[in-house]
């Protein structure tokens, strides 16, 4: 049986995984796309950038304006706006109008997920937070196994258009399972001390551990997008493969990614969530090493590419974890700032292993960007545990739940309890 505490994180991940489909829903129709609108290829990837850019503004802006609104109202009103996005978005007639309009609809998805990890965190016991917002986060995950690959055979046969209609199906659905599983938290009087305030979200970048976890993110988060960017020459032209083998390559992929955030959020709830990032980071660098010089080999190259994500992917749930302790009863910001880092890291990744590939160093060149990000990574991560102290630790006493679920008289003790009455 299905406990409402796990019904409404799978709703949860299935708005994550509309996103996350939405999101990448380009990279496998960019040819198509650049067709239909009589563009090139470079040109249609800018869509790509054009919802990057959207995500990276729209986390922290779109967070600050609605610190103050009924968490459960604010995630419906953020799925349906994607969804309204991918809907506009199909229906434009060029590529200009197209553009604005990817940019557009990235604003909101940086702030959701920012909102609905929170919200995932609040609905558990402290030391299952990981786990729960590991859940949420493996709709993401899965839209690489599942939903581009999907959508790329759809548009290919039929339309690019009508996949973006899809997508915002999907998310209209999981706006409709919001409203029917997610639980509304308790109103805070805006007077209250503890009513959440800009200025307490603000606060919590005064602490350079957040920064620092950002950067983490950040640069070893590029890591991964530096190899995954070029995934497809590297596999066709150093390995070997055929083009229609790409496809099945990127789930293998995705897999990785899935099961590396399932299973680094078990082992950040389990243990100290610090060393799983150290742990997780320095693998990921000597896989990318690895990479480096077996990507000739087919076999190991298969290996290589569901192992690679599986690493990165690992340290995230800790990261994420970490960012919203540290925030303490401020962690709305923080958690949507997560996100637009992730793209920062999309573009950074993006654009060095690029650079590599135009200066000669060949196909597989992105994977020594991926080990010199990821040493990076892991110094900053390394500095951080060096330099945190007790002090550092939360910016304030108050805890999430004090802020967006304050406990009622004679409510349960139980989190699931507490959640069946609401």
């Amino acid at each position: 049986m299905i406990t409402p505490v796990r019904r409404a994180l799978l709703v949860l991940a299935i708005c994550s995984f509309g996103l996350g489909t939405g999101e990448f829903v380009a990279l496998g129709l960019l040819p198509d796309i650049a067709n239909d609108l009589d563009v090139s290829v470079p040109q249609a990837g800018n869509l790509i950038s054009a919802y990057a850019i959207g995500v990276v503004i729209g986390a922290p802006l779109l967070t600050a304006a609605s610190v103050r609104f009924p968490r459960k109202g604010l995630l419906v009103s953020l799925v349906v706006a994607l969804a309204v996005g991918n809907l506009v978005s199909a229906m434009m007639p060029g590529f200009w109008s197209l553009l604005v309009m990817r940019f557009l609809s990235g604003l909101p998805h940086g702030a959701f997920f920012g909102v609905a990890a929170v919200q995932a965190a609040n609905l558990v016991t402290k030391n299952k937070r990981s786990q729960a917002m590991a859940v949420v986060f493996a709709g993401l995950t899965i839209a690489n196994v599942v939903g581009v690959p999907m959508t790329t055979f759809i548009g290919q046969n039929t339309s690019w258009r009508l996949v973006l209609v899809l997508v915002a199906v999907v998310e209209l659905a999981g706006a409709l399972g919001v409203l029917a599983a997610v639980p509304r938290s308790e109103r805070i009087d805006p007077s209250s001390p503890d009513a959440p305030h800009l200025r307490h979200e603000l606060s919590a970048f005064k602490n350079k551990q957040i920064w620092l976890s950002l950067g983490v993110a950040t640069i070893g988060g590029g890591a991964t997008f530096a190899t995954f960017s070029y995934i497809a020459p590297m596999m066709t032209e150093v390995a070997g493969y055929a083009e229609s083998s790409i496809t099945p390559l990127l789930v293998l992929f995705g897999l990785g990614m899935t099961f590396g955030n399932l299973i680094g959020a078990r082992l950040s709830d389990r243990y100290d969530g610090t060393r799983v990032i150290y742990s997780a980071m320095g693998a990921n660098v000597v896989i990318a090493a690895i990479f480096y010089f077996a990507s000739s080999n087919k076999i190991a190259s298969a290996a290589l590419i569901f192992l690679f994500p599986f690493a990165n992917t690992m340290a995230f749930p800790a990261l994420q974890n970490r960012i919203i302790s540290l925030a303490g009863g401020a962690p709305n910001l923080a958690a949507a700032s997560m996100h637009a880092a992730f793209n920062i890291a999309n573009s950074i990744g993006a654009w060095l292993g690029g650079a590599t590939i135009a200066a000669g160093w060949g196909y597989n060149s992105p994977n020594l960007v991926a080990v010199g990000l990821g040493f990076l990574g892991v110094a900053i991560a390394v500095y951080a545990g060096m330099t945190e102290g007790p002090s550092t630790q939360v910016v304030r006493t108050t805890t999430m739940e004090d802020v967006h679920q304050p406990p009622t008289a004679g409510a349960p003790q139980s989190r699931e309890g507490a959640l069946s009455k609401r």
